[in-house]
């Protein structure tokens, strides 16, 4: 089968960095789904692992989005067949959907929305498992029972950013706040639900203040966790959360958070697969997502579709991302 694949970490300008390459067909473990993969987007994390070194020989294939159709299933599979159009994010140590087919654990697959082609279905899992875990998890945040909580998201116009404004204005009833420093993002996380705006390039204390959100409930940082960890401790309020979904660069002062007996918390949306704890629980957030979708409550966070999946292709979404200036999901979608 078809598949890009790396075997040393090289930077994206190496013509190396990222291979087509030919693969044996997977064969799916007892609770596996044998997936064609006909869509797939990129995330951070693909940029990160590219220039990781490997932990064994071989080529590594990255890819943690899919939309395709479950082509086989293992002996214990319960809840798929044949034929199923399926999407799911998988789990980071195992191959990635970069290849034609994959083997997945089905209890981290759901169908994917009716409503949604593949290439739109495709930008939605990693990022919308990211989100609703830190929110529900995390945060502490149920839908139907936040009224008058608000939530600030740090990086709103990118992939995670995007479907968590959704999520929480859209599903958890919360007022959103969600910073920008371009004009061109700030409309993109306005359409999604953003019911304020902040210039990050400002201080975002006075800005809070003056839209009447001294006091945080929630805070999600997605991007620069170090840049914004003081301003965070200043403006969660009284028994809020912090949480992130990025590496701090030096070690954390927790200090500020005592008084307020507020609360810190990492969000790793591959935590449940890597030590196997209640990996059914992202299948169920995928289908609750896909009923939202199809309810018109959500809607696809892709914001260019970048051609057929290959090295060529892969490596100008892992350029664009390692830029730092995306809006919402790239994403490609087929075969050649």
């Amino acid at each position: 089968m078809k598949a890009i694949g790396f075997n040393q970490p090289r930077a994206i300008e190496d013509v190396h960095a990222l291979e087509d390459i030919q693969l044996d067909l997977p064969a799916p473990g007892p609770r596996d789904l044998l997936v064609a993969v006909q869509a797939v987007s990129v995330n951070p994390i693909d940029t990160k692992l590219r220039q990781r070194p490997l932990e064994q020989p071989g080529y590594r294939v990255l890819g943690f989005d899919a939309a395709g159709v479950v082509e086989a299933v293992g002996a214990e599979v319960e809840n798929f067949q044949a034929g199923d159009r399926v999407w799911y994010a998988g789990a980071v140590q195992r191959q990635g959907s970069n290849a034609q087919h994959q083997c997945v654990d089905e209890r981290l697959v759901a169908k994917k929305p009716d409503s949604l082609g593949m290439q739109e279905a495709a930008a939605l899992p990693l990022t919308a498992l990211t989100a609703w875990e830190a929110l529900e998890d995390q945060l502490g945040f149920q839908p139907g029972e936040c009224e008058g909580k608000n939530l600030l998201v740090i990086g709103g116009a990118g992939g995670v950013g995007s479907i968590a404004i959704q999520l929480a204005a859209h599903h958890f009833g919360l007022k959103v706040i969600a910073t920008a420093g371009r004009e061109t993002s700030a409309n993109w996380c306005q359409s999604l639900g953003a019911h304020h705006m902040v210039d990050y390039r400002k201080p975002l204390l006075p800005q809070l203040e003056a839209i009447g959100c001294p006091q945080i409930d929630g805070i999600f940082i997605t991007q620069n966790l170090d840049d914004y960890w003081a301003t965070a401790c200043q403006a969660v309020a009284p028994f809020g959360g912090i949480c992130a979904i990025v590496d701090a660069r030096a070690p954390l002062d927790l200090n500020p958070l005592k008084a307020k007996s507020a609360r810190f918390s990492w969000e790793f949306m591959f935590t449940r697969a890597m030590f196997a704890t209640d990996m059914q629980r992202q299948g169920n957030i995928l289908t609750q997502l896909s009923t939202l979708v199809d309810q018109g409550k959500i809607q696809s966070t892709v914001s260019e579709g970048l051609g057929t999946i290959n090295a060529a292709n892969l490596k100008e979404a892992h350029r664009r991302l390692e830029s730092g200036s995306t809006i919402g999901k790239l994403v490609l979608a087929g075969w050649e």
